[in-house]
């Protein structure tokens, strides 16, 4: 019979839930657009901590786009961040950040095989000023980031729908468009409840429909419902393994 080994008695590793935050901070997020911006992001981050288990980390990552494309935080346990606001601008290199979050995902030593279905957020209140078109197919349609959830805010009347559109086809989301800031906090919270109703799915690779997450309490049923009203485009569909 072997000897006891207390080190052979290892806790399963928590497995990694990415989420990828595409965000435009490009001079027109000027005001109380980046002010809004930064209080829902942070809002989610916590609310990210507090969901957390044992067996599953929520891993954060966010890629602005303004004056240059740039990781501002490459992926963290929520529980690990330490929010630090994000400044505005430049343009809106929107192509060059789709090109970052694609190599991102793609390399298996920063996303590894074993997460689960990651997560893309894209936030944008104008229109791309690189060449977008080929870097968002790439994205979309090829590769293993053509399999994670993509979610999708345009801030005003200015963003261009076009891209958000084509953004999360392929998914069943729609594009939510936030008319005045104070509804960008609205969008965040969706984003939250839809990541963190799967980690208490049983397979959190799974994405919860709006009803599942409606099913959850009549404050979630009213934010969704709320939502909803907010959202635009055709349905479509979606997988990560």
């Amino acid at each position: 019979m072997k000897a006891f080994d207390p080190s052979a008695f290892t806790a399963p590793k928590a497995k990694p839930l990415p989420v990828i935050l595409l965000l435009d901070v490009s001079t027109s997020m000027s005001g109380s657009s980046i002010d809004n911006l930064n209080s829902a992001v942070k809002e989610m981050i916590v609310d990210f901590a507090k969901a957390e288990k044992s067996e599953i980390e929520l891993l954060v990552s966010i890629i602005t786009f303004g004056a240059e494309v740039k990781l501002e935080l490459p992926y963290t346990s929520a529980s690990n961040i330490e929010w630090k606001d994000l400044n505005v601008s430049g343009a809106t290199p929107m192509g060059t950040a789709f090109k970052m979050a694609k190599a991102m995902i793609e390399d298996k030593e920063t996303t590894p095989s074993r997460a689960y279905r990651p997560t893309i957020v894209l936030v944008s209140d104008g229109a791309p000023n690189d060449e977008w078109q080929r870097p968002l197919q790439a994205l979309v349609n090829e590769g293993r980031s053509s399999k994670c959830d993509r979610m999708a805010m345009a801030i005003g009347t200015s963003a261009d729908n076009n891209v958000l559109n084509r953004f999360v086809e392929g998914t069943e989301n729609k594009v939510f468009t936030a008319k005045e800031n104070t509804e960008i906090k609205k969008f965040f919270q969706f984003v939250t409840m839809s990541v963190t109703t799967r980690t208490a799915s049983q397979n959190p690779n799974l994405l919860p429909t709006q009803q599942e997450i409606k099913d959850i309490s009549p404050a979630a049923k009213a934010l969704v419902d709320s939502v909803e009203e907010s959202m635009s485009v055709e349905d479509s569909e979606s997988d990560f393994i």
